[in-house]
């Protein structure tokens, strides 16, 4: 016979990972639009500097 706590915790572990199952893909589309967010903000920082670079070098217009 089956012992009826044993069931009872993988029941309740079963619930578990289908609960994880279901928040996962969601947290990783949050994770992959932090990181698609980060690298706009990257290139734009990178794009800035390289500009500010260049006014720098070149000669003032006074």
């Amino acid at each position: 016979m089956l012992d009826p706590e044993l069931l009872e915790r993988i029941t309740a572990r079963r619930a578990e990972l289908d609960g994880l199952e279901e928040q996962l893909p969601k947290q990783l589309a949050e994770v992959r639009a932090g990181q698609d967010e980060l690298a706009v903000a990257e290139r734009g920082l990178e794009r800035m500097s390289e500009e500010l670079a260049e006014a720098r070098t070149l000669p003032s217009r006074r």
